[in-house]
């Protein structure tokens, strides 16, 4: 693309740089963007899925002790345990969602330590009782004996392009850019999935293979088989090319029901 020049940075840096006008664009997470943006209007979710990165931020505390039998954020909250002389102690990289989503949540007397990396120890070493921090499959909980619990997803998070609001409206032929970077993300996700099946077949006219083709569940493509005339160089027999898409799902299903209408294919 013209006029583009792209760094490759930290994602919590890109944050902080489309904040402060050293970037137009980003791609990041949506945590991250939630998290270092903190509310600030000149940062703008300009796309808010881009079908990658795909977790969770969460609460997650220890299956054993005192949580044994503590399975959602209210039985937490509500455990006598916490006073303003001993918090409930969460360890976290997330300093401004993590004391918002608590504070939202009606929690009194907690705290937070900082930590980046590695959280899933933290109740195990005694340096905390719970942990904030993102979750994708879940192994690395199970495997250091942390559980979630009810109602403690903070947000839903994936890759995300964010621009700044600034750029957008000051920066001339900014908002092209963003525009043709949208209408190609867009391709390419609506694409996705999505495979071309081509397949030869011999038939009078294009509606006597078309219908054939239509017989079958699996074979009308989005809007329908594209069907045009092969023009044969050897025995001069009419064949007709049939052109259709479907969902990957779909594909071995939709190649066995042109098979079994004697085709030659290929997806």
């Amino acid at each position: 693309m013209p006029n583009l020049e792209v760094w490759f940075q930290r994602p919590k840096d890109i944050t902080k740089k489309l904040l402060t006008g050293d970037l137009d664009l980003g791609i990041v997470g949506f945590d991250t963007a939630t998290e270092y943006g903190q509310g600030d209007k000149n940062l703008v979710i300009v796309h808010d899925a881009l079908g990658y990165g795909e977790c969770h931020l969460s609460i997650a505390i220890p299956k054993y002790g005192i949580f044994e039998n503590v399975n959602s954020l209210r039985e937490l909250m509500e455990m006598p345990q916490w006073t303003k002389q001993k918090p409930l102690r969460v360890a976290t990289g997330f300093t401004y969602l993590g004391p918002k989503f608590m504070e939202e949540n009606g929690f009194k007397h907690v705290t937070f330590s900082t930590a980046d990396g590695a959280l899933e120890a933290a109740p195990a070493m005694g340096i905390a009782d719970c942990i904030l921090d993102l979750v994708s499959s879940g192994t690395t909980l199970r495997e250091n004996n942390l559980k979630e619990i009810e109602g403690g997803v903070v947000l839903e998070s994936q890759a995300v392009l964010v621009a700044s609001r600034k750029s957008l409206v000051q920066r001339t032929g900014a908002m092209e850019t963003v525009h043709e970077i949208l209408e190609r993300l867009e391709a390419h996700l609506r694409a996705a999935g999505q495979f071309t099946v081509v397949a030869n077949m011999r038939g009078s006219s294009e509606e006597e293979v078309a219908q054939k083709v239509l017989s079958q569940p699996s074979l009308s493509g989005l809007q329908g088989p594209t069907i045009s005339r092969v023009h044969c160089k050897k025995d001069g027999q009419v064949s007709y090319a049939i052109v259709i898409c479907v969902p990957k799902k779909a594909l071995y299903k939709s190649v066995q029901q042109l098979r079994a209408l004697s085709l030659i294919v290929a997806p």
